[in-house]
């Protein structure tokens, strides 16, 4: 079983809100009036990227040349999207708990997540992204849950994050004004720049980074090798004489990031791995009424 009972128990109180729906009434918690391809028209916009092809006016298309959307206002669900770094640095583990990685707190954060999704009623997906890229289409219900807890299950890290040709298929499978969930260690630079571009392109994002307890901590004295998994490079290392300074720079490091991502208007929140899973989720409420709230 992915979620403890203990914590399972402690996330019932967690919810998804989001900005741009308001509470109303239906299938899910968080129905609400919201533009889309419904059955009221209201007015008509530029196509952008992740908009579906039968929403296009292929007749105003044909008089201007042009790419027009129509908008409408319909009730609709919202869409949760959990992103998972399955690069070879997640599967990192803290010298004292060899059997617990980065991976497996990002699976466990992102079962969290799908658990409070389904129980909301909001459909969700999700996606593994590292040498392999592994999709699960959104879809709502237990049914669902149950696929995506397999599917989390058989991750495992290997290679780096994918370049931007293999990434097209997040624009293309994650819709306009879905919630966004991304658990990453944040080692690759692409990450904050995917981050930015999903922000900018009307998806609602919030960030997890996943810190071990060696890197917040660096416990190590003596003589070291630290290998980076994904470009295999290995520096020999006096563990004391370099603690102050790894500390200062990995410090400097994940401010910029967090700062990166925030000015994006994401919200990014750090993990580390002696930390329970729904401490870090109750952590991730925002203020303003983005991504999840107490119920």
């Amino acid at each position: 079983m992915l979620i403890p009972p203990d914590i399972r128990a402690r996330i019932r109180g967690l919810r998804f809100t989001s900005p741009l729906i308001a509470n109303g009434a239906g299938a899910g918690q968080h129905f609400g009036r919201q533009k889309g391809s419904g059955l009221e028209f209201e007015q008509y916009r530029a196509y952008e990227p992740g908009d579906e092809p039968r929403r296009v006016d292929w007749k105003l298309y044909g008089r201007s040349d042009r790419f027009f959307v129509r908008e409408a206002t319909r009730d609709s669900p919202l869409t949760i999207w959990v992103l998972i770094d399955t690069t070879a640095s997640m599967a990192q583990a803290d010298t004292g708990r060899a059997d617990y990685s980065k991976l497996d707190a990002a699976k466990l954060l992102a079962a969290c997540l799908i658990e409070i999704a389904v129980m909301q009623g909001e459909p969700v997906g999700m996606f593994g992204i590292g040498g392999v890229l592994q999709l699960v289409p959104a879809n709502a219900g237990t049914r669902q849950r149950d696929r995506l807890f397999v599917t989390l299950d058989g991750l495992s890290c290997s290679g780096e994050w994918p370049n931007e040709a293999r990434l097209q298929l997040l624009w293309e499978r994650i819709a306009l004004d879905s919630l966004i969930v991304v658990i990453s260690d944040g080692f690759d630079g692409s990450l904050p720049i995917i981050v930015e571009r999903l922000a900018a392109a009307r998806r609602q994002v919030l960030s997890l980074g996943i810190v071990s307890c060696d890197e917040r901590d660096f416990p190590f004295a003596g003589d070291f090798v630290f290998c980076d998994p994904e470009t295999g490079e290995r520096r020999r290392v006096d563990g004391a004489a370099a603690r102050a300074d790894f500390l200062q720079r990995f410090a400097q490091s994940r401010r910029e990031l967090a700062a990166r991502i925030a000015r994006t208007g994401a919200r990014h929140i750090e993990h580390y791995l002696d930390e329970p899973a729904d401490l870090t989720l109750r952590r991730l409420l925002s203020v303003d009424g983005r991504g999840l709230s107490a119920g």
